[in-house]
């Protein structure tokens, strides 16, 4: 394990206070960080779209522009990954499909835009699992991503090359995507903050229900740092918010007298592994320590609504895999025909009541804060699963077992926040959720900070493979 005071270790906000003192330039910064990834990137397999050289001659003009004190932006000569699916000009994005017809995109979506014109570098794209329909690191397309915390373990997705990267130091800004957990899971399996904010507050382009972009980065404040300028508004989402007021500036809140709902039983799906409920516990009596009132509530989800969403996603994939010729059709990761092709047999009828039950879903997110202020739960369910499973059931008639905590929040639009709540007897992360009510994402950035202020800071995080590492061993976790 690595200590926090490597190059590759330091925040956003670190960096750029070394920045403006010239205590370190773009690119001495990136000749360390590049060779760091190179010895990582063998064993992860998170970054596409890499191109060292292009990388290096923008750190080398974001250099002279700090020598002179005359920076194009904030974060001008800071790296940024962006998820594959985030479009950036110039890039083809095969939507991590193998039968998926390589077009360069024309522009850059509007996460990709946002961090351009502050002046973060785009460090490379990030890897993700066939359509970014399943929460792993496999796909057809770019093999599979491992997670840096024991390479034999599955980083989680579908924003996987963004977690594995984010975990590994890959620079300490990400981009991912969230339609039903895909930001926050991954998050939690590589002991990140992972951002899911109300629905258009971040603009996404193609915008579609329940699909948002967010931050993933090691530290609160790296996430209030990127929601500054992703959070800004663009046309071309039709969802996309009025700009927040204030600067996402995070500060120590007080949570006395705040109702919290504790919500351990999912409802249906894959039970929590009791490690993940007894750290979600101890997170909860931080805040019934400092004035908050803890009650535990019950699941929102249950088999009928689960069912419907499963049907309703089986039968918008299928309708994908019809159009493809049968030499394409054949390339698509076999989990995914296996699990879409049961679409075939629904009905129209079917399909509907399936995307009702996003509604019904949407009813009951909004109706549990009649009576709370602030929802904790387990981010995932299991603490981990292996690294070349499509899911952590591993079985397409089961695909969603494991997202039930995190799904809801996407249909029903609210804000919600995973971070680190502690380590598995075995080293793995687990994940808190922290749900706010919508449009409350700064003040769940605040709470967010001031629950990171309680729990301490990670003192290490994965270092590139030793020989046990390639023997498919895991390192010990200093922070468990």
């Amino acid at each position: 394990m690595s200590c926090v005071n490597d190059l590759h270790d330091l925040s956003a906000v670190q960096l750029l206070v070394l920045f403006a003192s010239k205590e370190l330039s773009p690119l001495e910064y990136y000749d360390h960080l590049l060779a760091h990834i190179e010895r990582w990137e063998p064993h992860l397999n998170a970054l596409y779209a890499f191109d060292p050289q292009r990388v290096r001659e923008q750190a080398a003009a974001a250099s002279e522009r700090w020598s002179r004190g005359q920076p194009r932006g904030l974060l001008d000569g800071l790296p940024v990954t962006l998820k594959e699916l985030i479009a950036t000009q110039g890039d083809c994005i095969p939507l991590g499909c193998a039968a998926t017809e390589l077009i360069p995109a024309t522009a850059d979506a509007p996460p990709a835009a946002r961090m351009r014109e502050a002046g973060a570098i785009v460090l490379g794209k990030t890897t993700v699992p066939d359509y970014g329909m399943l929460s792993s690191g496999l796909s057809s397309f770019h093999g599979v991503t491992r997670n840096p915390w024991n390479l034999a373990n599955n980083p989680g997705g579908s924003s996987a090359g963004a977690a594995a990267a984010a975990a590994a130091g890959y620079g300490p800004l990400h981009v991912g995507t969230d339609i039903g957990g895909s930001v926050r899971l991954p998050a939690a399996w590589c002991a990140l903050v992972g951002f899911k904010p109300t629905l258009g507050r971040i603009p996404i382009d193609p915008y579609y229900t329940g699909r948002c972009a967010g931050p993933m980065t090691r530290s609160m404040d790296d996430c209030a740092l990127m929601m500054r300028y992703l959070s800004r508004p663009d046309a071309r989402d039709a969802t996309s918010l009025l700009p927040e007021q204030g600067d996402w500036a995070l500060g120590q809140l007080s949570v006395q007298g705040l109702k919290i709902g504790l919500m351990l039983d999912p409802g249906c799906g894959i039970q929590p592994d009791e490690q993940v409920c007894s750290a979600v516990r101890e997170a909860a009596r931080l805040f019934e320590s400092r004035g908050a009132q803890v009650r535990q509530i019950k699941p929102l989800m249950d088999r009928a609504v689960l069912q419907g969403l499963d049907q309703f996603w089986q039968a918008r994939q299928w309708s994908q895999l019809q159009a493809l010729s049968p030499e394409r059709f054949d390339q698509v990761l076999p989990y995914i025909r296996d699990w879409a092709a049961a679409a075939e047999n629904l009905s129209a009828v079917q399909a509907v009541e399936g995307f009702n039950q996003t509604f019904e879903i949407r009813r009951r997110a909004a109706e549990v804060f009649h009576n709370v202020d602030l929802v904790l739960s387990p981010t995932n369910q299991v603490s981990a699963f292996a690294a070349e499973w499509a899911s952590p059931t591993n079985d397409p008639r089961l695909p969603f077992e494991h997202i039930v905590f995190t799904v809801p929040w996407n249909m029903g639009e609210q804000p919600a926040l995973s971070i680190n709540c502690g380590f598995t007897d075995q080293g793995m992360p687990i994940g808190l959720q922290m749900i706010a009510p919508r449009f409350a994402d700064q003040w769940l950035l605040r709470l967010g900070k001031t629950y990171e202020n309680w729990r301490g800071t990670i003192r290490h995080w994965p270092s590139p493979p030793s020989r046990l590492w390639e023997r498919g061993l895991p390192a010990k976790n200093d922070n468990a």
